[in-house]
């Protein structure tokens, strides 16, 4: 890698690193004064970079999986964002320490419910954090296996790597959305654990994805305005990454209408206290917010070719549905623990916080490869048109 990105690249994770340092500082604090309120805002930032993460992995996933020339520019991006899955695993210990203050099902009195009660086992703490540690030990698996033989790939060139990444990715990728539609089930989903969804998981997964290609996206636009991106990453990479950000922002509200529609229809009182709560007191304004930014204009703007050619503009269309996806996510946690509206200074500490130290992490793993994968055969040739920033 040309030693200018790997400057620049280790600039970003020196600031990332303090603001993340900043936060923790902070989180501290903001646990001694309310240990309640600090817990419940660190499980949505928690809830946002590690869903980075998983997003990573998941695009990782489909890439191998379908091919195509789309993915091959950020593709090590991708790859380092699956290989902090690891230590956002560790990242996951205060929640774990903290169950019954988080989950309603995990305290004492919960026996006495008998919806809980039949619930019971699945719903209890020690099957709680195995499933927890089976998750991160299966996304660790898939993303160390994959960045292992693409490392191998630039230094032998082997053809057959790239098959053997194809068969692990078709199989992988239904892995890990069953074990992600799982793991948003029980980290969000049961936070209310007298509602259900089966769509539940799925939705949040898609709004997962979707924010990662937003931020892998935005720093593919950057960094082709030096080399070795410079010499590959064209208009068209950028059309068919935007079609990508469009199709997720579409599959996302497709599963999150069909949620809405259905509930709304059937009108059962144990399923619409979920958006009683979250279309009241303050929230409906926040809903309405990701009605407009995380899908109407999303959509209008990604429609345009202009757009999704033109960098400038495509990364501005990024960094907004990166502001939005942590709305959402704010919008779907929070709302399990207060029926009004009432953001907290926390709410602003706690991401700070885990995003700094994601974000270090995250340009740690990137600075340790290649930008590209520099023998894979679908990478070879000039652009003929070189992105302008």
């Amino acid at each position: 890698m040309r030693e200018g990105v790997r400057t620049r690249i280790a600039g970003w994770q020196s600031r990332s690193l303090l603001a993340g340092l900043s936060g923790v500082l902070l989180c501290v604090t903001a646990f001694l004064l309310d240990r309640t309120q600090f817990l419940r805002s660190y499980l949505f930032a928690y809830m946002f970079w590690t869903g980075m993460a998983m997003g990573c992995l998941g695009i990782l996933l489909l890439h191998h999986t379908v091919g195509g020339k789309w993915g091959m520019v950020i593709r090590r991006l991708c790859e380092a964002g699956a290989r902090t899955l690891p230590y956002m695993a560790i990242l996951f210990l205060p929640i774990a320490a903290a169950i019954p203050v988080l989950y309603v099902w995990a305290r004492p009195e919960a026996a006495a419910d008998a919806l809980l009660a039949k619930k019971a086992a699945y719903l209890n703490v020690p099957f709680f954090l195995v499933r927890a540690a089976a998750y991160f030990a299966i996304w660790t698996l898939y993303a160390s296996l994959l960045s292992r033989w693409s490392a191998e790939q630039d230094r032998t060139g082997d053809p057959r790597l790239m098959g053997r990444m194809r068969a692990a990715s078709a199989p992988g990728l239904v892995v890990f959305t069953v074990t992600a539609t799982f793991a948003f089930v029980d980290w969000v989903m049961s936070l209310e654990p007298h509602w259900f969804s089966t769509v539940y998981g799925a939705m949040f997964l898609m709004g997962e994805v979707l924010e990662a290609f937003a931020l892998v996206i935005a720093l593919v636009i950057v960094l082709s305005q030096m080399e070795p991106l410079r010499h590959h990453v064209t208009p068209q990479h950028l059309h068919d990454l935007g079609n990508m950000m469009f199709a997720f922002t579409v599959l996302w509200a497709y599963l999150a209408f069909s949620q809405y529609l259905i509930i709304w229809a059937g009108n059962l009182p144990e399923e619409i206290p979920w958006y009683v709560r979250r279309l009241g007191q303050g929230w409906g304004a926040v809903a309405v917010i990701i009605v407009l930014f995380h899908f109407c204009v999303p959509f209008l703007l990604l429609l345009q070719r202009d757009i999704k050619r033109h960098a400038r503009r495509l990364f501005r269309v990024c960094m907004l549905l990166i502001v939005v996806r942590l709305i959402d996510v704010y919008w779907v946690v929070k709302p399990s623990f207060e029926n009004r509206i009432h953001v907290q200074w926390t709410d602003f500490v706690t991401p700070l916080s885990v995003g700094g130290l994601w974000l270090a992490l995250f340009f740690w793993q990137l600075n340790r490869t290649e930008l590209v994968p520099i023998k894979d055969p679908r990478l070879e040739g000039t652009p003929r048109e070189t992105v302008a920033f």
